[in-house]
């Protein structure tokens, strides 16, 4: 249900460029796309403008496992006391390797009730829209009184059905990246940078 705070104006997403950051430190990594220092300013200003947005209000922030947890930490850290933030969380399966799978499964539900309460999902990155699409339908169904997206990153050139978060750290090209968060079959999470996955 949308509410006056869906309808405020947010920062544009960061664009990245086509130029590496720094050379890798992992053999598997081509390049860094994002290092540790732009994912840290982007996050605060995430944090910063959920906070305006959210200021005085009760916020449910679910995070999607398993790629959003090293995102969501962060920007749990950057959300202001002036918010009353809760977390919960799902699983949700859509990949097997470097391809989106097109089906989806629920493999953990939510465990606090979303009815009338504001929601903000946090994911890890938004390609085919899929994912997002089908956890948002079904979240809208228990009836929260507001529902947002926020994601770390965003392959737009990559939609098969259209979906728009509202808060978007990075608009990135269409290339396969792991790293903070994001992996190759669960390899690769623990990396402090996104990077684009050297082909095999």
């Amino acid at each position: 249900m949308p509410t006056e705070r869906s309808r405020e104006e947010v920062p544009p997403p960061h664009a990245v460029g086509k130029r590496p950051t720094d050379a890798p430190s992992h053999p598997d990594i081509l390049k860094i796309l994002l290092d540790e220092q732009a994912l840290r300013s982007r996050t605060r200003e995430l944090g910063a403008q959920i906070s305006r947005d959210y200021a005085g209000r009760r916020l449910l922030v679910v995070g999607v496992l398993k790629g959003s947890l090293i995102f969501m930490a962060d920007l749990l850290r950057a959300i202001g006391a002036e918010v009353d933030v809760h977390v919960d969380f799902v699983a949700v399966a859509s990949y097997a390797g470097t391809a989106s799978t097109g089906t989806i499964r629920v493999l953990l539900d939510l465990r606090e009730n979303p009815e009338g309460r504001d929601v903000l999902v946090v994911e890890d990155i938004v390609d085919t829209g899929l994912t997002l699409t089908s956890l948002t339908e079904t979240l809208r169904a228990r009836r929260p009184r507001s529902l947002e997206v926020c994601t770390l990153l965003d392959k737009p050139d990559c939609r098969k059905i259209p979906f728009q978060p509202k808060y978007v750290g990075f608009k990135i090209p269409n290339e396969f990246v792991v790293g903070f968060g994001l992996d190759f079959d669960e390899r690769y999470r623990q990396l402090p940078y996104v990077g684009v996955l050297r082909a095999s």
